[in-house]
């Protein structure tokens, strides 16, 4: 699945063909995704013009004058620009003819992903309003990690990983952000020092921040808005390398699974 990093890359990606240019035409070819998109969409946004694209979590919000497209690339889905007479594959679902000629296209063989339209502030959706704020924002540190994290039982990886406290930290990072605090992934949120949050928090903002820099993890599902792949996999140091050594102790790295996740920690380095 696209995490944080691969949805900041693809809007940094589309956004400056996008900025600035009127939806031409819209093309729905399949309106069943991880829910129905909207029937009328060609005529909320024809004609409209796009001034930015952003991103909120791991959802793409482009605004408009009469209200906001909402993206979300769900497990395998994945936009281009491309020219508007392109012909369409059996996976491309969705297209936003710009006023220049060429599409934003979204391609989703799982259809899990999203394409809705909000009226007024989009802030206030469902699928927003109760999320935990940005890791790359400063309302995003340890000590607020220490404060939401008392009393809580939940590993701390899975707590990481939660929505409802910071958005965007998915599997890959929270793997990643742990070993380079030094912090076991099964360990009680709640029995985690202030000091030992401070070091998580840094290192979420650095291995996302890093990730981003290299164009996000190289997964079979995503590649970059440029069509291009990321980098970053090449740089992991824990995902994906169960029972191999560990690169700073070469103690073999245990493989385990926390709230259904695969999680891949050094008992020697985390603690």
């Amino acid at each position: 699945m696209p995490e944080l990093p691969e949805v900041e890359t693809t809007r940094r990606g589309i956004e400056p063909h996008l900025a600035g240019r009127r939806i031409a035409a819209v093309a729905v070819r399949q309106p069943k995704l991880r829910w129905p998109v909207p029937a009328d969409l060609a005529e909320q946004l024809v004609g409209q013009r796009i001034g930015a694209v952003l991103r909120r979590a791991k959802y793409l919000l482009i605004p408009f004058p009469a209200g906001t497209l909402l993206m979300h690339l769900g497990m395998s889905g994945s936009l281009r620009i491309i020219q508007g007479d392109e012909p369409p594959g059996y996976h491309d679902h969705v297209d936003l003819v710009l006023d220049d000629g060429r599409a934003l296209r979204l391609h989703d063989p799982r259809r899990f992903g999203a394409v809705l339209w909000v009226n007024g502030d989009v802030t206030v959706h469902p699928l927003l309003a109760g999320l935990g704020p940005e890791p790359l924002s400063d309302a995003f540190d340890g000590d607020y990690l220490y404060a939401r994290s008392r009393r809580r039982r939940a590993p701390v990886k899975s707590f990481l990983m939660d929505g409802r406290v910071v958005v965007g930290v998915g599997n890959i990072y929270a793997n990643e952000a742990l070993f380079a605090a030094g912090i076991r992934p099964d360990r009680a949120a709640g029995r985690i020092s202030l000091a030992r949050y401070r070091r998580l928090a840094d290192e979420v903002k650095r291995v996302l921040a890093h990730s981003i820099e290299q164009g996000g993890t190289t997964l079979r599902d995503f590649v970059g808005g440029d069509g291009k792949p990321g980098y970053f996999k090449q740089e992991l140091l824990v995902y994906g390398r169960g029972g191999e050594s560990c690169k700073l102790c070469r103690e073999l790295l245990i493989e385990t699974r926390l709230g259904q996740r695969s999680t891949v920690f050094c008992r020697r380095c985390q603690r």
